[in-house]
């Protein structure tokens, strides 16, 4: 009779065995993480980040504060968490927009703002809890300067897509554009209707259009710059 194969640590049986416990072991964490991240979504909408406490969180998840404070840290880095998803998603929307529209043959840096400008609104729209959250001025210490980070680097973004030179003035111009869709953005998230929200989203990118047409603006040619210059 053929003698069989004992489970030697190393072997198929047990290898499998082990990436199958690891599998679950990460499944079940990232389950954890969800919960509290969507849980915290929910608490911080309804009661403001200062409100909120770390235990009506984890009720809400139905977790406990130790594995909150394992996977998070606390109350701030769930908020920041969060912060990033939302601005992962924002990047990801524009991003597959423009690419789409490239993909079309949209060639025009205008056009492809827009196209891009139009997806940032409508995940405004989409997820208005957060949006709503993240500019009520109710955060943890440093996110006001979080956000100023991050909307430098819109900017940037914004700057690149318009294939704009890099002087003051064409900065000026993509930091103007991108106000304009991040003022936009609060005002599709506080809308009361899909229709309405629809509406502002119009509006917004047909601003946007409107600022774009001329272009960024440029000194007359030869104009002389003593005429126009400041005091010391």
């Amino acid at each position: 009779m053929a003698k069989e194969l004992s489970q030697v640590p190393g072997s198929a049986a047990t290898t499998g065995s082990r990436s199958a416990g690891g599998a679950w072991q990460w499944s079940r964490t990232a389950q954890t993480r969800r919960a509290l991240l969507d849980a915290a979504r929910e608490v911080f909408a309804e009661q403001g980040f200062a409100s909120a406490s770390i235990a009506d969180v984890v009720e809400r998840a139905g977790s406990s504060v130790g594995s909150l404070y394992h996977h998070f840290g606390g109350k701030s880095e769930l908020f920041l968490a969060l912060w990033q998803e939302h601005q992962l998603a924002h990047e990801k929307a524009a991003s597959e927009a423009v690419a789409a529209a490239r993909q079309a043959e949209v060639t025009d840096p205008a056009a492809l703002f827009s196209i891009g400008a139009r997806a940032f609104l409508e995940g405004s729209w989409r997820r208005r809890d957060l949006a709503m959250l993240f500019v009520s001025g109710d955060g943890p210490p440093g996110f006001d300067l979080e956000r100023r980070r991050r909307g430098h680097g819109w900017i940037s973004q914004n700057d690149a897509l318009l294939r704009l030179p890099d002087t003051s003035l064409d900065r000026l111009y993509a930091a103007i554009l991108t106000s304009l869709i991040g003022e936009g953005a609060r005002e599709v998230a506080a809308a009361a209707t899909p229709s309405q929200a629809s509406g502002i989203i119009d509006a917004v990118i047909e601003y946007a259009r409107r600022t774009m047409a001329g272009g960024p603006w440029k000194p007359a040619a030869g104009a002389d710059d003593t005429e126009t210059s400041l005091d010391p």
